[in-house]
């Protein structure tokens, strides 16, 4: 569904994305794992065409969507939703005025309606009846789940996450892992996500993809990926100090 082909960025003489390849599967949960700093949030900035790269293409369904103009853009991001790290929820309003949001901006449904949809989406996160609840009410795993609502309220075809389980205990990723899966099957559909939580990743993805140094070093299933003999692989998987990958 989407093919990222020798994507470069570069930033103040720094390389952060060094001739990057990555194909994300339709309908599957593609993972992209890697250190903290390494790039991964501006992998999915450009993917969504916040930014755009020094060199090299993204193509949605064969459309380079690097080159389009931004009221193109604008049509094309309509078929992604967004997870962001920390929920991004408006404190000025309440739960249902949030994941109603994309439906006021972008469609012509009148307020009954939104309501209906907005009730429908809570209650496939498992947050059925908290539309009049403000943000700073909600438990960290609430928001995150109001965030997701919100993210596929316009039922997108693919939806990025942006680290989803940060700042969340075990047992609350685990429920965040499985609602990942329950949302994904449920909706078919394209499941892009960037962490460095490694039985999140065990547990949902349908790929893997290693980001290290601005490329991609090394992709597949789980299996693939946990009988790797890369060295980098095997270091950052299980989370040792001591390997080729330096600890500053």
């Amino acid at each position: 569904m989407i093919k990222i082909k020798n994507l470069t960025r570069s930033f103040n003489g720094k390389t952060v994305l060094d001739g990057l390849n990555l194909d994300i599967e339709k309908s599957k949960i593609t993972v992209i794992i890697g250190r903290s700093g390494e790039g991964k949030s501006v992998l999915i900035k450009h993917i969504i065409g916040l930014l755009k790269p020094d060199s090299g293409s993204i193509e949605l369904d064969g459309l380079d969507i690097t080159s389009l103009k931004e009221r193109e853009l604008n049509e094309v991001r309509k078929r992604f939703g967004m997870l962001f790290q920390s929920g991004a929820l408006f404190d000025s309003m309440n739960v249902g005025d949030n994941v109603g949001f994309p439906l006021k901006e972008h469609t012509g449904l009148h307020d009954e309606e939104i309501a209906t949809v907005v009730q429908e989406k809570l209650t496939r996160v498992g947050l059925k009846g908290v539309e009049w609840m403000a943000p700073d009410e909600l438990s960290g795993g609430m928001k995150k789940r109001v965030g997701l609502a919100r993210a596929i309220v316009m039922d997108p075809e693919i939806v990025l996450f942006d680290e989803p389980t940060t700042g969340l205990d075990p047992i609350m990723s685990d429920s965040i892992a499985d609602l990942v899966l329950d949302t994904q099957k449920a909706l078919n559909t394209t499941y892009i996500l960037i962490t460095h939580d490694i039985p999140f990743t065990y547990k949902i993805a349908d790929k893997i993809a290693m980001l290290h140094e601005g490329k991609i070093i090394a992709s597949g299933s789980v299996d693939e990926m946990k009988s790797s003999t890369n060295p980098v692989v095997r270091q950052f998987l299980e989370g040792s100090a001591h390997g080729p990958i330096k600890v500053y």
